[in-house]
């Protein structure tokens, strides 16, 4: 008897156990990135760097410009960088008093599972200006739970904004 009760405590124990781990596989992923705006007095630009997920980013390329970019592998297409910069025009913008202005892509580079990408605003004259705004719809059109952390620093003063699908705009006065 005090044997078939061990060993209906282990069995039970051996269900808990696999109860847990599976709750763990099931676990809901999250869709974020992350991009920070930072003012170079010295270069009078804004450099910006976006942190994304590598998988979001492959998938939204797959599916939106059907293309296999296999990116950060040995085999990434060599048009790859290109249809990064082209999605990112698309979605990702930069505005100063509420008027878009370009930006350069510098290029990108990976680490673990994210890509940076890195881009550039020249010639911001700031002090001429009275406000900074980001727009990021990054892989909202693939995702509904995306969410893109924007940080905005400009001498001294920092403002964060997480932006999703229906409110895709933060900005800093300046």
């Amino acid at each position: 008897m005090k044997k078939l009760r061990m060993n209906l405590f282990r069995s039970g124990i051996l269900i808990l156990g696999l109860v847990v781990l599976s709750s763990f596989s099931q676990a809901h992923k999250f869709y974020v990135s992350v991009t920070n705006v930072n003012y170079s007095e010295k270069d009078d630009a804004l450099q910006i760097t976006s942190r994304i997920f590598i998988d979001d980013l492959e998938r939204v390329l797959e599916e939106r410009y059907e293309i296999d970019p296999e990116l950060a592998t040995k085999k990434e297409a060599d048009f790859a960088e290109a249809y990064i910069e082209k999605y990112l025009r698309a979605k990702f913008s930069v505005l100063l008093d509420d008027q878009p202005v370009s930006f350069n892509f510098l290029g990108k580079r990976y680490d673990n599972d994210v890509i940076i990408c890195y881009l550039e605003v020249l010639d911001v004259n700031l002090s001429q200006r009275s406000s900074i705004a980001v727009q990021n719809e990054v892989l909202t059109d693939l995702f509904e739970d995306q969410k893109n952390v924007v940080h905005i620093k400009y001498l001294g003063k920092k403002k964060s904004f997480v932006l999703i699908k229906e409110n895709n705009k933060g900005m800093l006065n300046l």
